[in-house]
């Protein structure tokens, strides 16, 4: 603000994943972790910039999972909190609307990164998405041909839809 003068867009991109365990042999700091990591920081992020944003007609992409809609054995306190980080931004966009403020998330499936191809070495690493393709979706809802799409949860899934 101090520099621009003004907030256009709010683009969150950082997250976490803990996996591995059942609900049941969840332990509790795994699941405040996820928490924190995917819905926590994203809540102080809105509370700050929507003041903003409302001033702009700005926009809000946040990248969640596939986990959130499709939640798989092993990973509940990380589907959990990216199914919660859908629910804060769909109703940002609704609380926001009539200011022309949008915020949409997009929910990628596996992404291809050095992390992930190392985290499961033997996967077939050409059904994964690839970053430049969620890279020009976020784009897109930040430019003119984004401006009326509001609440979408947008599925990025890959190959392997």
């Amino acid at each position: 603000m101090e520099h621009f003068g003004k907030l256009d867009v709010v683009a969150h991109t950082v997250g976490g994943f803990a996996g591995g365990q059942s609900i049941a042999d969840t332990d509790d700091a795994t699941f405040q972790r996820m928490f924190d990591l995917n819905l926590n920081c994203v809540f102080y992020i809105l509370r700050a910039a929507v003041p903003l944003l409302r001033k702009t007609s700005g926009r809000v992409i946040a990248i969640g999972s596939r986990a959130a809609l499709e939640p798989g054995a092993g990973v509940g306190a990380y589907s959990a909190s990216k199914a919660a980080m859908v629910s804060l931004i769909r109703t940002v966009a609704v609380e926001n609307k009539d200011a022309g403020l949008t915020a949409n998330v997009i929910l990628p499936g596996t992404m291809d990164t050095p992390a992930n191809r190392k985290a499961i070495p033997n996967a077939d690493i050409s059904k994964w998405v690839q970053p430049a393709s969620v890279a020009k979706l976020v784009v897109w809802l930040a430019g003119e041909a984004g401006k009326d799409v509001n609440g979408a949860v947008i599925p990025v899934y890959g190959k392997d839809a």
